[in-house]
């Protein structure tokens, strides 16, 4: 049998497995159930895609995105692998052409939509074939705990069902390690081996700052740093998406709106080009970007908060998808987080919407944090991480001046205290200003020391503080979201522990000036640009996205390199013998071009 290491370099283009590939390859080949979470970009479609060459039979991919299971087709067939999609983008002759190789078994991978398992004559068909391993991508969709969940995730418990002697693998960048044993229980794992890799990416730089009005001054700012480089930019509704990518075009930058309710014919088209490299930017709602495959996506910038962690987590993992260094920023303000607690209040009461709450106090905690983000991101998964040093702006920054809250600290704590523990932000903050409003009289609360002792400062600079004290752990959530004093706020109480907070977030009006962390080392540009433009030509002419016939990470170390014959081209990260004989006769007869003329 072929070995793993050598499909690995002559169709994967790879002189070695990543960290915890060969571990899932070999749980996969053993013919065992995994569990794998592994951050966007650390190469989970390899785990999968690897083995299936090397067992006999098909491996069935299930897949919530349509985008994506399109473009990893495309990809897998650039590599010479036979793959195929079952989806309703599909002629019925199309549809009647995958039936028949799979029933011819001409195909190693085939993928689907979860839906597709409502259908018995669906389930027929796959009864009919070799199946190697089932595949379930996104795997945090089956979880009622996750921030994406779907319905149709549920009842992929029918694989165990039906194909009871069938392995399964399922993977997700996200999970929690509540939603982690959800996965597992939901799909029916059968012992899976549970691989867990690390949440930190060491080639994303992460930046926060405060939204100045609508954030489009600081947006420029930020993009003068990625000429003619790929990006995505979050917006918080379809209106704010389309005025944004209106007013990028104004100055310049090829940038479209995407959002759901826009016809398909437009959204496909947007995407088509986004993934063409015909335009730079694409401003959208979380309902662009988890489908997409395309790995040299610069940066990502969200124009509001995330909704969780969970989302913004996947969604910056669009960025930097090849490794090279890429970067993220948030602009938010207060205001945003209002509005989404007015949408999550509209919702039925159930766990889910007590769950939503949580979620969105945890992802404004950490816009406001002082502290390592990438560290913050570990925590709220559960993972240890050491503070990244560099790659964000807490790390990368001058130390701020700081300022001693600890006065103001003790009168808010004071506060929660003597109301006996049972109010929440709101009301906290009207009994240290002094309000009039019915329910503090009718509580007696306006009879307490600590009634108005805080009316000389702004609603604003008290919620400052009481998130500065959620952040350090001396506050929590109590039931119904009452605030309650936890150990360290007890100290604090007592004078034993101080309070800092960062002087600049007590002062919002201050502008920050974007300083980029984005550079191509020692890049030959003039090669780069010249093997890009010969890229650029070939995708068009096969219709395929750029990064199908070779990534940027590849294309920068073949500028550098110049490889003058085959041997030099297959030590590239990326080249394979298949990729050498489909595109890399054309790119080494430009290298020898370059090369000569230097």
């Amino acid at each position: 049998m072929i070995q793993k290491y050598e499909i690995l370099k002559s169709v994967f283009g790879h002189e070695r497995f990543r960290s915890f590939q060969e571990e899932a390859v070999d749980t996969i080949l053993r013919q065992k159930d995994l569990l794998m979470i592994l951050p966007t970009g650390g190469g989970k479609s390899l785990c999968y895609q690897l083995p299936s060459l090397m067992m006999p039979g098909v491996t069935v991919v299930v897949s919530p995105l349509l985008a994506l299971m399109h473009d990893q087709v495309l990809a897998l067939k650039a590599n010479g692998i036979k793959a195929e999609m079952i989806s309703s983008m599909q002629t019925n002759e199309e549809l009647d052409l995958v039936r028949y190789m799979l029933l011819n078994k001409e195909l190693k991978l085939l993928y689907i939509a979860p839906e597709r398992f409502s259908s018995p004559h669906f389930m027929s068909l796959l009864k009919q074939l070799s199946i190697n391993f089932f595949v379930i991508d996104e795997a945090h969709c089956v979880s009622e705990w996750g921030h994406e969940f779907r319905e149709d995730y549920r009842k992929l418990d029918l694989l165990r069902e039906h194909f009871p002697k069938v392995g399964i693998a399922a993977f997700t960048a996200t999970a929690t390690p509540k939603v982690q044993h959800d996965i597992s229980q939901s799909l029916r794992l059968n012992a899976p081996v549970e691989i867990r890799g690390k949440i930190f990416r060491e080639n994303l730089h992460i930046s926060v700052e405060t939204r100045i009005k609508d954030g489009k001054e600081q947006l420029l700012e930020f993009l003068k740093n990625f000429k003619n480089e790929s990006g995505i930019i979050y917006a918080f509704s379809r209106k704010q998406t389309e005025s944004l990518a209106e007013f990028l075009q104004s100055k310049g930058i090829k940038a479209k709106a995407f959002h759901a309710g826009l016809a398909n014919s437009v959204k496909e088209e947007t995407f088509r080009a986004f993934v063409h490299d015909e335009i730079q930017v694409v401003v959208a709602t979380i309902a662009f970007g988890m489908g997409i495959d395309k790995s040299n996506i610069r940066f990502v910038v969200h124009m509001s908060l995330p909704k969780t962690i969970e989302n913004y987590y996947q969604e910056i993992g669009r960025a930097g998808r090849d490794g090279l260094d890429s970067e993220v920023l948030m602009l938010y303000s207060g205001s945003d987080m209002m509005m989404q607690r007015e949408f999550i209040e509209q919702l039925e009461e159930s766990p889910y919407k007590h769950n939503a709450f949580d979620k969105l106090e945890q992802v404004t905690r950490y816009a406001n944090a002082e502290e390592c983000r990438h560290q913050y991101i570990a925590l709220y998964f559960e993972d240890e991480l050491e503070v990244c040093k560099t790659v964000c702006d807490n790390c990368a920054a001058p130390a701020s001046i700081k300022a001693d809250i600890t006065i103001d600290a003790q009168k808010l704590l004071s506060s929660v205290y003597r109301t006996g523990q049972r109010f929440g932000q709101a009301y906290i903050v009207d009994v240290l200003r002094g309000s009039t409003g019915q329910k503090i009289t009718d509580n007696g609360h306006d009879k307490l020391s600590v009634y108005g002792i805080g009316k000389e400062l702004s609603k604003a600079y008290w919620e400052r503080i009481m998130e500065r004290l959620m952040e350090i752990g001396a506050l929590k959530r109590g039931e119904f979201r009452a605030l309650m004093i936890d150990a360290l706020g007890m100290k604090i109480l007592k004078q034993e522990s101080r309070v800092e907070i960062k002087q600049e977030r007590l002062n919002l009006k201050t502008k920050k000036e974007y300083v980029s962390h984005h550079e191509d080392v020692a890049l030959n540009v003039t090669a780069f640009e010249s093997l890009r433009a010969l890229r650029a030509q070939i995708a068009k002419e096969e219709d395929k996205p750029a990064y199908v016939v070779f990534g940027d990470k590849t294309l920068k170390e073949m500028a550098n390199a110049l490889p003058q014959n085959k041997e030099e081209m297959l030590q590239l990260h990326g080249i394979g013998e298949v990729k050498y004989e489909r595109y890399g006769k054309e790119f080494l007869q430009r290298c020898i071009e370059l090369n000569s003329g230097s």
